[in-house]
């Protein structure tokens, strides 16, 4: 990756991170508990409407726009949703969904054929022991269901971003928009049966302003600015190019839980962080050798490679398509 995609991955990272703050004040807004199915299918109707009447529909196939929708958006954060009104706490919930980096190199690896290099592997190694980590400090205080229902939502991400790898959409918004419509209706009658009529109609009624405000950062911030980036990414370089930037995921979101929300990190949360910060710094860079190549003369997507490809401008930048060869130029950068 070339620093300025290097650079929007970052701030995808630091806006997701923030995601979880936003969640929990909306879900616990006041004495008032926002069915959590109910506040997803909120989120998605401000990041549907009014776009996807000026958005045209990617040039995928329908089953690429519905697996996304169904895995990254509803499954995803449907699960999420759910964890955190049963007490999943903010910070410890933005680590554990950083399970599905490793769980998207092994779904890349086996329905995309994507090998990821040695350094990345190990990199991702490193950021999962800082994961560990920061899992073993919290484990006394973490409820054993909602830590379950997170680990769904990451294997649910997962499928969602090879799912998105593989479509290749040319325009990552355009993706977020109209998968999103997929979420909406289903979640909103889930909600109906799950948590009733009574609670659904209620919650509406008697919206508090963080409810909205909440809704309207994670619409705005959390997908349409952030999963537009991410999707544009995933379809520019492998899933192991990408995927490793999540991890600093939990490193903003422990850190705005313990400013905004009082979640006071422990000596094993700060421990794992710099873990993965090492993790993704071991993921990304590639050192000194030659540009877009390993020692066995693999083709390894990186930092360090795209920078030095990329010295003319992003036309230099290597292929990152499996099995192109290394030099070769990418046609979406002509």
């Amino acid at each position: 990756m070339n620093l300025r995609h290097s650079f929007l991955a970052l701030l995808v990272a630091v806006l997701w991170g923030l995601n979880f703050v936003a969640i929990d004040l909306g879900l616990h807004a006041g004495d008032r508990e926002v069915p959590p199915l109910l506040f997803v299918a909120m989120r998605f109707v401000l990041v549907v409407f009014p776009l996807i009447f000026f958005i045209r529909k990617p040039d995928v196939s329908w089953k690429a726009i519905i697996g996304v929708g169904l895995f990254m958006s509803a499954g995803q954060f449907g699960l999420l949703y759910v964890a955190m009104a049963l007490g999943m706490p903010a910070g410890i919930a933005s680590l554990v969904l950083q399970a599905q980096v490793l769980l998207t190199v092994l779904l890349a690896a086996l329905f995309l054929g994507e090998r990821p290099s040695r350094r990345q592997l190990a990199g991702v190694v490193l950021g999962i022991a800082g994961l560990a980590v920061v899992a073993v400090g919290r484990s006394a205080v973490a409820p054993l269901l909602p830590l379950v229902i997170v680990l769904g939502a990451a294997l649910s991400w997962a499928a969602g971003n090879v799912i998105a790898r593989q479509a290749k959409a040319a325009s990552g918004l355009g993706l977020v928009v109209w998968s999103g419509a997929v979420v909406p209706v289903p979640l909103a009658g889930l909600s109906f049966l799950v948590d009733g009529p009574d609670a659904v109609l209620g919650a509406l009624g008697d919206l508090q302003p963080v409810t909205l405000l909440s809704a309207l950062y994670t619409a705005i911030f959390g997908s349409l600015v952030g999963y537009g980036i991410w999707n544009w990414l995933l379809a520019k370089y492998p899933s192991s190019a990408v995927v490793p930037f999540t991890l600093l995921v939990p490193v903003v979101g422990m850190t705005a839980a313990w400013l905004a929300l009082g979640e006071v990190p422990t000596p094993a949360e700060l421990l794992g962080g710099l873990l993965l910060l090492g993790g993704v710094a071991t993921a990304v860079l590639t050192g000194s050798r030659r540009p877009g190549q390993r020692r066995d003369g693999a083709f390894e997507p990186g930092l360090g490679a795209a920078l030095r490809t990329g010295e003319a401008g992003d036309e230099g930048r290597v292929a990152a398509a499996p099995g192109s060869r290394a030099g070769a130029r990418d046609p979406d950068e002509r």
